[in-house]
């Protein structure tokens, strides 16, 4: 299956809890994944981030698509 999504990781669904209009679905990503972030040199001065820095990673997205194979 092609789509143009690029961030794909697997997962197993965790609950799902319905609601009449929407459903909330969490899932439990399963396999670690490396991440790659691209930012403006002034940010990375600013944070002062080097390798072997210990942070935390705040994923923004719009969306979360579940793909599942018939």
């Amino acid at each position: 299956m092609k789509y143009g999504a690029r961030n794909r990781n697997q997962a197993k669904v965790e609950s799902v809890k319905k609601g009449e209009v929407m459903s909330l679905v969490k899932f439990d990503v399963t396999i670690h994944h490396e991440m790659s972030s691209v930012l403006t040199t002034e940010s990375v001065e600013h944070l002062q981030l080097a390798p072997g820095d210990d942070i935390e990673l705040v994923i923004k997205a719009i969306h979360v698509l579940p793909v599942k194979d018939e």
